[in-house]
Order: structure tokens, then sequence, then C-alpha cells
């Protein structure tokens, strides 16, 4: 593990590809990466576009693949399939709460069965002879597991774990429980992450005095600003942290919409895909919310970037809010990052 307090960006199912990886490495990347989830089921084999993340990657960082599921065998089998490849690690999901996961007992419905967390982190501690490192909630409707399952962590020798401090059924919605945090630093043998709503760099070292977490996971807020992990870094060593301009933040959309565009998606597919990221973009550029107002009209690439121009280049000194605007809503009633997110609500 890297010296010094730990960054990592949290896997958010349909961001964290390979391309969005490149974009936040360019601004400067975490300590470490982890991909989408690899869904794992009797007939299942790693998915070809998150593998990508691991083939292609040249970040010059670590990346832990991710898996969802439950049945021993065939994760057993997809981590022996895994190990081929160049991965840092392997990381359980714990913590997912969109409900047609949980559904399905894996994720964060695992929460709700410690035998069944017990007798599948056994079996993986067996097949992975490096890094095992778990993503969790604090629990599926309540708290009441989380002890247990921090024993289980300390039972099967897992190598980190990164806690996001909310329950599955709190979603996004509920404020953090940063002390459930502390209380797993304080408990596990392992490294901890923080999640959870870390929404700056100054946030971050908040958080982690507050909890004595060894490092901090950043999901959302690095869609919405990807210098994060760079000012966390200036920030904890008391250097002066890089201000962002509304012109950095033109060039930020340009590099995502070319990274992001695949061949073959029509351009409104992809327009209607950016609208996702600039959803959490838009809550730093202008508290009326603005920004956020005329790009969700746009419906061609054109008038998208006209709306960026309009508000990211009439004053393109102007700084860019390193916290989102008070009020300025990102993505109401939604179960993660880019799925099912209304894009017409702003509540000033």
């Amino acid at each position: 593990m890297p010296g010094g307090p730990l960054t990592a960006l949290a896997p958010m199912q349909d961001v964290t590809d390979l391309p969005f990886m490149r974009v936040v490495a360019h601004y400067g990347a975490p300590d470490f990466f982890f991909t989408e989830f690899f869904r794992v089921h009797a007939q299942s084999r790693p998915e070809k576009h998150i593998l990508r993340s691991l083939t292609e990657n040249r970040t010059g960082r670590p990346i832990f693949a991710q898996l969802i599921g439950e049945h021993v065998p065939d994760m057993v089998r997809t981590i022996k399939e895994l190990l081929h490849y160049p991965v840092a690690g392997i990381d359980l999901n714990l913590g997912c709460p969109a409900p047609k996961i949980y559904k399905k007992n894996v994720g964060g419905g695992l929460l709700r069965d410690p035998a069944r967390v017990d007798e599948l982190l056994g079996a993986l501690r067996d097949a992975v002879p490096g890094l095992l490192t778990v993503k969790m909630r604090i629990g599926f409707d309540s708290t009441d597991n989380f002890e247990h399952i921090l024993g289980l962590i300390n039972k099967h020798r897992v190598d980190l774990l990164s806690v996001h401090g909310r329950t599955v059924k709190e979603m996004y919605r509920s404020d953090v429980h940063y002390d459930c945090i502390s209380a797993a630093a304080c408990t596990v043998h392992c490294p901890v992450l923080a999640n959870g709503n870390i929404t700056s760099a100054e946030k971050a070292a908040t958080v982690l005095a507050a909890t004595g977490a060894a490092g901090v996971m950043i999901g959302r807020h690095a869609i919405r600003n990807p210098w994060i992990f760079r000012q966390t870094r200036e920030i904890l060593s008391d250097q002066p942290v890089t201000p962002v301009t509304l012109a950095d933040v033109r060039e930020y959309i340009e590099r995502l919409y070319r990274e992001t565009q695949l061949p073959g998606v029509p351009e409104t597919a992809h327009v209607a895909k950016m609208k996702k990221y600039l959803n959490f973009v838009g809550q730093s550029v202008d508290a009326g919310a603005a920004f956020l107002h005329d790009m969700r009209r746009a419906m061609t690439e054109a008038e998208l970037f006209a709306v960026c121009d309009r508000h990211l280049l009439a004053e393109p000194a102007e700084l860019f809010s390193l916290e989102p605007y008070p009020g300025v809503i990102a993505r109401p009633n939604c179960e993660s990052p880019l799925e099912n997110c209304s894009l017409d609500t702003v509540t000033a």
C-alpha cells in the first residue's frame, strides 16, 4: 500500500469504465482504481468491456476487479479467470443499493445474511493468493449486523475495507454515519477507506480526521470534479489546493465527450449519456442552476457545446466551486449514478 492517506475512485456501474479512468487520471489519478462490478452467475463470463479496464489501462495505478454475486463455485471460477489478467486484487461488492441488485441477494442484499458472507469470504480468501478487498455499507436496513460482519473481515484476513457510511435502504439520501466508519477503522486489522459524500479535498481531510480511516474513496463527486484526488493530496500535504476555472471545466467536458464516444452510438444517445455526467458537474457551475437547466434541453452535440460555451466561457477565469452549491440537486431518485436518473428536476 502507498504511504500516507490513500485515495481511490469508487466503483460505479456504467461510470468507471476505461475511458472515465483515463479522464480522471489526466487530472490527477487516485492511488487505486476499481472496476465496475463483474456480474457472477452460472452462465457468466467476465464482461469484455470491463476487462478493457484491466488490459488497456495506462494510468499507472493498481486496478482491483470487483465482483458481485453469491454462488461460491461461480465466484471462485470467475476469480481464477480474472487472475490471468493484470489485477491488483479482487474486490467483493457488499454494498450496491439498487433494488434490482439486492433483491437477488447480492451486493447490499448480502448484508442481511452474515452466515452467507462468512462462507463467501472464506471461499474468496482461499481462492485469492494476493489482495482481497471488500466494499460494504453499514447494513441493509439497520446496523444490527455491522459489528458481526466487521468480525468476518478480520476472520478472513481481508486486506482493505471500503465502508460507505449509509445503509442500503438509505441509498444516497441520508446523512453519512461517519461514526460507523470510525468504528470500522478501530475494529478491523486492515486499512479502511471512508466512502460517502466526500465532496471536496477539505471534506476528505475532515472525514479522515474524524474517522481515523486510512484514506478516502470518492465516487459521484469525482464525476463532478475530476481534480479532487490531486486536490486531496495537496491539502493533506499542506500545499495550496489547485484552483479550477470554468474554462478548465469546459475542457474537461470536451475531453469526457470525446473519450466516452463509442463507434456506432447515435449522437443523440451519446448526448443523453453526457447529460448524466453533467448532472453532477452542474452542481458547481452556478448557484441558480442555469447551466443545468439549459444543458438538459440540448439534443445534439452542437447544442450541448453551445450551452457549455455560453455558461463556461463567458467568464472563463471564474472559479468552479469546490463544493456543490446548496440546493442544486444532481440526480434525484437515482439507484446508481448513471441509471434511472431524472434529468428534469433541480431544486433551488
